[in-house]
């Protein structure tokens, strides 16, 4: 007895572990060395996981901290008194299963040893619930045929963090943003070159015009030459008449 009490980590129902613990079990210590010797009634490495209803309550409600992955021992309620599928809603929504049930090997021998299922938590009613962001894995022993083993299930339930892909998405888009918002200047910056090329060219005749008046003035020159030229050729024409 003094034994187990030191291996209790619960305390009213909330894992305590003493400072530099972690509780991190692979899928395979979950199934065979807490869920089966709970349903065998084995003692268990550590008195760690505590009895929670888990569909009693919404998760965000139930015991321990929400900000860590937590681990409850729950039994199954049947939905329908002549049925299989269990009840899963909860006071503010349900839990809805994602996916294919994966199977759950032993690390030497590869052999089967439980099932998980994962799960979703949507708000309101199905089929009009607003999914969120907490998942549970629920661990079921393989082909539990004995009255009473199917009943008991281990959840591991978490608050899946999505907060790396939205910033990288809000990134993503802010470079596509950054990307539109630098192209857009360069578009602008085009018209007034080509506004400037227009001016251009507008003040292009006054420079033409004053090379055509220069080459006016210089035939006005050549022609006064030709002049003086052509009168001083007349002199001697006039110097031999008697």
């Amino acid at each position: 007895m003094e034994k187990e009490k030191k291996l209790s980590f619960v305390r009213n129902g909330e894992l305590r572990l003493p400072p530099g613990f972690r509780f991190h079990p692979t899928d395979e210590e979950l199934v065979v060395q807490y869920l089966k010797r709970k349903v065998l009634s084995y003692p268990l490495p550590a008195s760690i996981i505590p009895e929670v209803h888990v569909c009693k309550s919404d998760p965000w409600d139930l015991p321990g901290d929400m900000e860590q992955e937590r681990y409850f021992f729950s039994t199954r309620e049947a939905k329908y008194s002549n049925g299989s599928r269990s009840n899963r809603a909860t006071h503010s929504g349900y839990w809805k299963a994602t996916g294919l049930d994966k199977q759950i090997l032993t690390s030497k021998g590869n052999q089967v040893v439980g099932m998980k299922k994962t799960l979703v938590f949507y708000r309101g009613k199905p089929p009009h619930g607003s999914r969120t962001d907490w998942i549970m894995h629920e661990y079921r022993l393989h082909n539990s045929s004995a009255v009473g083993m199917q009943n008991w299930v281990l959840c591991r339930i978490f608050l899946k963090r999505r907060s790396t892909n939205v910033k990288s998405e809000e990134q993503s888009s802010f470079r596509v943003r950054r990307d539109m918002n630098r192209s857009r200047p360069v578009f602008y910056d085009f018209l007034a070159q080509n506004e400037n090329a227009t001016t251009d060219l507008n003040r292009t005749p006054t420079s033409s015009t004053s090379s055509i008046s220069g080459i006016t003035h210089l035939s006005s020159h050549e022609s006064d030459e030709r002049e003086e030229s052509s009168s001083c050729n007349s002199l001697p024409s006039l110097a031999r008449n008697p």
